[in-house]
């Protein structure tokens, strides 16, 4: 049995990669390595996205190796997003958060068990709802950081005092 390499096991035809898709994974890679936690989750949402809506429509082609790799890699995702929350900082949004993302692992085993492209779907929704939810607490986020920059550059002189 020969072992295969790094690239073989990414792409089983062997064939090498082109210079467009070593361009998107560079691109990818520096995207990811400059990304705040914040843009990391959301870029972790818009996969999950684009692999259940790939899985659906592998269903729906009766493609079941496409729906595979889709439903695959959305779980895989989903698992990051659990394994990532930090209980510490906000517990009860972490459970609850947790508990989303593990129904939809469950209904993604469900949807690839019954080979039900609706249930694919449901999850879709779910995704949706919730990266739309992300982008705003990200737009927020910003709103203020830039706000608490602003205040921080208009008082330049603040000092602070010790009282002993």
């Amino acid at each position: 049995m020969s072992s295969m390499n790094d690239s073989q096991a990414r792409n089983p035809a062997g064939a090498a990669p082109n210079a467009t898709q070593s361009g998107a994974n560079a691109y990818l890679r520096q995207r990811v390595l400059s990304a705040s936690p914040e843009e990391l989750r959301m870029m972790l949402l818009e996969g999950a996205l684009r692999f259940a809506r790939q899985g659906a429509q592998g269903l729906r082609e009766r493609n079941f190796e496409k729906s595979y790799q889709g439903i695959h890699q959305c779980q895989d995702i989903l698992m990051e997003l659990i394994n990532a929350l930090r209980p510490e900082v906000a517990p009860d949004l972490c459970r609850q958060l947790a508990a989303l993302y593990t129904f939809m692992y469950r209904r993604l085993m469900e949807a690839s068990a019954a080979r039900d492209a609706a249930i694919v779907d449901e999850v879709i929704r779910l995704l949706e709802y919730e990266n739309e939810t992300w982008a705003l607490a990200i737009g927020k986020l910003r709103e203020e950081r830039a706000a608490s920059r602003s205040a921080a550059s208009a008082s330049p002189g603040m000092s602070i005092a010790i009282q002993g």
